[in-house]
């Protein structure tokens, strides 16, 4: 029984690894999209391509259902943060290199390993806390005076650091009971009802990210790669969170910085100083 536990934790691992992967390709395509595409409507893309994907997926596997008026709520609110923070961390890469955004986003697994102890009761030893530490030191190290850099663009990743780590405790707590693919379905349905109304409303007015365009081919393969990827990834996390402790996953998503640093130089040519270099030696 305890090698069971043991073999799903690993499991869950290997999926969040996979997710620090392929999270930065899709922050890698938004990026490309945002010279184009507004941020409101690059985020309802994402999401309306991750519920074409996922709902025809969960009715075939037969495990979409009704839920009850408390999981409503829960599946709502879960959709609001991840789109909270997926559109301040789409904001933030627009003007900042990824590898900068996601040093600061990197709070993340620190705020999300003490809620897993306060929320969710889990025991957190001290070489994990440690291990937390150290990563988030290291990101530090990447992280240049990007307040006086980009302004207050620098202090969106930490608004996606904050509502990311509330989704992944409400998503860790939730699979407990929903399937992770159901999961999916719900959240990107409710982020699609969240946000569309609001692109209808802001339509035409000052506040161009909240603005609809119609988008060139280019855009709109980039969108379809945007929707595909996040939906790859984060069925990844889902799934992860599902077979591991939130507490164990945490420091593990310290590798995006190690995916970003290298997309952002391959792809944007941000070339990455001797500090970034050393930063992500130690988060390895």
């Amino acid at each position: 029984m305890h090698n069971k536990g043991n073999n799903q934790t690993t499991i869950g691992i290997i999926l969040v690894i996979g997710f620090t992967i392929m999270g930065p390709v899709m922050d890698t395509f938004a990026k490309l999209a945002a010279n184009e595409i507004p941020i409101g409507q690059i985020s309802f893309s994402r999401f309306f391509i991750q519920s074409m994907i996922i709902i025809p997926i969960a009715l075939y596997l037969k495990i979409l259902y009704f839920p009850r008026k408390s999981e409503i709520f829960l599946h709502f609110s879960r959709a609001f943060l991840i789109l909270t923070a997926t559109s301040l961390f789409f904001g933030a890469i627009k003007y900042m290199p990824m590898a900068d955004a996601i040093a600061i986003f990197l709070v993340n697994p620190f705020i999300m390993t003490f809620l897993s102890y306060f929320i969710l009761g889990e025991r957190i030893g001290w070489r994990r806390v440690l291990a937390c530490i150290i990563g988030f030191s290291a990101s530090l190290m990447i992280l240049k005076p990007s307040l006086a850099l980009f302004g207050v663009v620098a202090l969106f990743p930490l608004g996606t650091a904050l509502t990311y780590s509330f989704y992944m405790i409400i998503t860790k707590y939730m699979t407990k009971n929903v399937h992770p693919i159901s999961l999916q379905a719900f959240t990107g349905s409710c982020a699609v009802i969240i946000i569309f109304p609001l692109l209808l409303i802001f339509e035409n007015t000052a506040f161009h990210e909240l603005s609809l365009v119609v988008p060139s081919l280019n855009s709109l393969l980039l969108l379809m790669a945007v929707g595909i990827t996040a939906t790859i990834s984060h069925l990844f996390v889902v799934y992860g969170l599902k077979f591991s402790p939130a507490s164990t996953i945490a420091p593990i998503l310290y590798l995006e910085i190690v995916s970003a640093t290298v997309l952002g130089y391959f792809v944007f040519s941000d070339i990455p100083d001797i500090f970034t270099v050393i930063g992500v030696l130690i988060i390895i």
